[in-house]
């Protein structure tokens, strides 16, 4: 692999299409709001993108993906779109989570927010961007002490809330979440840690009921 990779990274985890193509020192990025029709729109919304670049598939060398948390079905149509392009190219794919791409290249302790169902919250504590501890699925009061006694910023859209109960100081993001996919997936360090093909990240159950028929068997 060349020392800067050609890298396409997208996210579908919100509602939202969210796509960032990482060319050596030049990120392009491309946000489409969108509260369903995701499945059907990703790929042509990556196609004019490497179009637009003057680029084809097979020109890519990685591909970036957020594997959440957030929105079930947004996370495993991407991943499986993920998937498959690696796949079909023969190129290595790298899962990461929207809780560290949203904390990519911040300075000192930070705790990434994002909100989840219930007056929930989807909660992970970092240190200069890469993670103190796993992600967590909790409410305000346990995301509260994840900040510890450290003098912590608060990342995300739970941030406001936080500095309004607890007087929590709110965060500065250096990235958007799909260029910090793109970012982290063109670490070395962080693909090493990450070796496996990515993964839907699911802190909690799902809010349908379970299919009566056996789920079909997913291939490692």
């Amino acid at each position: 692999m060349p020392p800067d990779p050609n890298i396409l990274a997208f996210d579908t985890s919100a509602a939202h299409c969210a796509a960032a193509l990482l060319l050596g020192d030049r990120i392009i990025t491309r946000t489409d709001d969108m509260a369903r029709g995701q499945a059907e729109h990703l790929m042509p919304m990556l196609e004019e993108m490497l179009a637009k670049a003057g680029l084809v598939w097979a020109d890519l060398d990685l591909i970036g993906v957020g594997v959440g948390p957030g929105n079930f079905t947004g996370i495993r149509m991407s991943v499986a779109a993920a998937r498959g392009l690696a796949l079909g190219l023969g190129r290595p794919a790298v899962g990461v989570g929207v809780l560290e791409a949203q904390a990519f290249g911040t300075v000192g302790p930070v705790l990434s927010t994002l909100r989840a169902p219930r007056d929930m919250v989807y909660a992970q504590r970092l240190n200069d961007g890469w993670p103190d501890a796993p992600p967590v699925f909790t409410d305000l009061t346990g995301a509260l002490a994840l900040t510890g006694t450290d003098e912590v910023a608060v990342l995300g859209d739970m941030a406001q809330v936080m500095h309004d109960a607890h007087g929590l100081i709110i965060g500065t993001p250096v990235a958007s979440v799909v260029e910090g996919i793109a970012l982290l997936a063109a670490d070395p360090i962080y693909r090493m840690d990450h070796p496996d093909r990515p993964a839907p990240l699911y802190l909690r159950s799902a809010d349908a009921a379970p299919a009566r028929d056996a789920p079909p068997t997913i291939v490692p």
